[in-house]
């Protein structure tokens, strides 16, 4: 492994907590002795293209510095290429470092993680999801959930996650059951009226909602979790039980574990990583190994 590592790096992320990890993070890893060069880019487009040519020269490893949002586009220029993904989650929610056990909000611990993995050639390989050519290491949402970033992202007021609040109270106002198509591991077709249907490679997302709790990203599966056909009242009582994953137990919540799975219902979008996939219909299967994560075992197994 080359000694040369590209730290990729969102400034905004955490409310500027990318930006204050970011030289700290290069310092340590020249201290331990690697090279680093920094890449940033004028908007996420610029930042992909930046970081797909540090990946394409031959990069030691990719060490990205932020939230889902970036680890995201670190996603699509690592995945099934061998260079490896360092994580350093700083940012709001960081779903992705939790479902792989890694620091959260530390980036001294997540830097002197990614030093020794380095160092030892410790690497653990970690499925992705896969939708036509976007990759996504958490879950993809679909349904209430995904209307309410929908709404939230429509909003210019207020400004911060506080909007997403007020998204979700209206969403609560307009709720009606969703009719879908769903098809598993490309078998018969299911037609449900659903709340909403998420579609698991890891267990979390928002910050750590278990909507999918059990969900392994080295198990060559999703697990899919299915919301029925909720009144306001009845999802307002699972709602809260999200943090726990106790949801699952609830009558109106089903699981399937699935290798590939393809949504339709009309006028929903699709989230994965909390960027938008595009409209349904969306096929998502399952990619083993997709990519390779700078993590010693114990972390890996946390």
């Amino acid at each position: 492994m080359t000694s040369e590592i590209t730290l990729f790096v969102n400034p905004t992320a955490g409310r500027g907590r990318g930006a204050h990890a970011a030289q700290p993070a290069a310092r340590a890893l020249r201290d331990a002795g690697f090279s680093v060069r920094t890449v940033l880019g004028e908007d996420s487009a610029d930042a992909l293209r930046r970081a797909r040519e540090a990946v394409d020269s031959g990069t030691g490893a990719l060490v990205a510095v932020g939230g889902d949002g970036l680890m995201s586009l670190a996603l699509q220029a690592v995945a099934g290429t061998t260079t490896p993904l360092g994580v350093i989650g700083v940012g709001t929610g960081n779903d992705f470092a939790r479902a792989l056990g890694l620091p959260v909000r530390n980036p001294a611990a997540a830097v002197r993680l990614i030093a020794g993995a380095l160092k030892g050639g410790q690497l653990r390989e970690v499925d992705l999801g896969r939708v036509g050519q976007k990759w996504f290491g958490t879950v993809l949402a679909s349904g209430f959930d995904s209307r309410v970033n929908d709404r939230g992202n429509r909003m210019r007021w207020p400004r911060g996650r506080f909007k997403y609040d007020v998204a979700m109270v209206a969403e609560l106002a307009a709720l009606r059951p969703i009719p879908y198509r769903i098809t598993l591991d490309g078998g018969d077709v299911r037609e449900i009226e659903a709340t909403l249907v998420a579609v698991g490679n890891g267990p979390s997302y928002g910050g750590g909602m278990q909507i999918c709790a059990g969900a392994r990203m080295d198990d060559g599966l999703f697990d899919v979790t299915v919301v029925g056909d909720c009144t306001r009242t009845t999802l307002l009582r699972v709602f809260p039980r999200v943090y726990r994953g106790t949801h699952l137990s609830h009558p109106k919540v089903t699981v399937h574990r699935v290798r590939s799975i393809t949504l339709e219902a009309a006028d929903v979008t699709g989230y994965a990583d909390g960027e938008p996939m595009g409209p349904l219909p969306l096929t998502a299967e399952c990619v083993p190994g997709a990519v390779q994560v700078l993590a010693p075992i114990l972390a890996a197994d946390n």
